[in-house]
């Protein structure tokens, strides 16, 4: 609790608020990518406390909502089979896919188990030799080099009934798809889980080639408005680069052994992101030494193309050219218990966080 509360002093987060009303002189769009800073924006109000003319967006910083809807729907078909368990993460189940969810499979007495890790699939398929278990190993450089390791201790066990069906992403390609689809953008607020692992490298071609400051971010208030206030000085000095905010948790060049596993196992390929389309060089694949464990070469399903539903934006508000209250949809016939697009079924969208938010100002 001590942890907390410094971080959430009234006298820090007034002063934070008397220096970004001061300088902030013009007009600023500052995106998050993170589902967690979205949450932590939200739930501490931090919107009402800000100028009018700092407008914080939501971008794509929420595996789950990012993930396209044809990925579910592999993962259905996979589900289908008698002989295959799927483990997943608990956020995944309740993503619809053109005719049902993961949850409406485990209704149909589908193996579909909620895992924590990686390493709890490994678990399964050991005590299950006689089944097909496919990992649903989906998020972005925080959560693949887990998924890594998993890979090369099935190798290393000889264990030949576990796959993987990679949805893992990276970051950098989809800020950049943002800006080139001609969102304005003077700033992001860059991922702190993800830049532990990665660096602050990752970043680089922001303020170089796109003249974009860029701040990598804890996730209490005053985090959040302390990097506020960095990327406001970035702007209106013209001197933008990689500044970390978050310096108790990031180091420059991050993780290496995590980048190492990561490396060793993975190698980058064109993917879909729901809301972007195609993004070169923005997906995760097993490379040809693991390749026997990926599920895409394993297994040969007909997938019918995406269909989403009627009505949801859910790829608007990824692009941050939409707010969730702008969505017809929106705490009306989508909320939580009835989710009809990514973003609100995880706890990491941003319609789920305005949602649960939605009375804090």
């Amino acid at each position: 609790m001590k942890y907390i509360n410094e971080y959430r002093q009234k006298h820090l987060v007034e002063t934070l608020l008397t220096n970004i009303k001061a300088e902030a002189t013009g007009d600023y769009h500052f995106m998050e990518v993170c589902g967690s800073h979205t949450h932590a924006i939200r739930r501490f109000g931090l919107p009402s406390l800000l100028p009018e003319n700092i407008r914080l967006l939501s971008g794509p910083g929420c595996p789950v909502c990012v993930t396209d809807q044809n990925y579910i729907n592999r993962a259905v078909e996979l589900a289908l089979n008698n002989d295959t368990i799927i483990a997943t993460y608990g956020d995944l189940l309740h993503v619809p896919g053109n005719d049902k969810s993961l949850n409406d499979c485990r209704e149909e007495d589908a193996d579909v188990r909620v895992v924590y890790s990686s390493l709890d699939a490994l678990a399964i398929a050991s005590q299950n030799p006689e089944k097909s278990v496919v990992f649903l190993a989906i998020g972005f450089e925080t959560t693949a080099p887990a998924t890594a390791i998993a890979i090369q201790k099935a190798d290393s066990q000889n264990i030949n009934n576990l796959f993987f069906l990679s949805a893992h992403k990276i970051m950098p390609p989809a800020m950049k798809a943002v800006i080139d689809d001609g969102v304005t953008l003077n700033g992001y607020i860059c991922p702190g889980h993800v830049s532990t692992i990665t660096g602050k490298s990752i970043y680089e071609d922001f303020p170089e080639k796109y003249k974009v400051a860029t701040v990598i971010s804890g996730f209490e208030p005053t985090d959040i408005l302390q990097s506020i206030l960095m990327l406001i000085r970035q702007v209106n000095s013209g001197d933008f680069k990689t500044e970390i905010q978050y310096k108790r948790a990031v180091k420059p060049e991050g993780n290496v052994r995590a980048q190492q596993v990561m490396d060793e196992v993975f190698e980058i390929k064109v993917d879909r992101w729901r809301g972007f389309g195609t993004i070169p060089a923005s997906g995760l694949k097993l490379n040809n030494r693991y390749s026997e464990y990926d599920a895409d070469k394993k297994f040969s399903i007909p997938i019918p193309e995406p269909e989403e539903d009627n009505g949801c934006i859910c790829g608007e508000i990824l692009k941050g050219r939409k707010e969730p209250e702008e969505c017809r949809l929106f705490a009306t016939v989508c909320t939580p218990r009835n989710p009809k697009g990514a973003c609100m079924v995880s706890a990491e969208g941003s319609c789920n966080a305005h949602f649960k938010y939605r009375n804090y100002g």
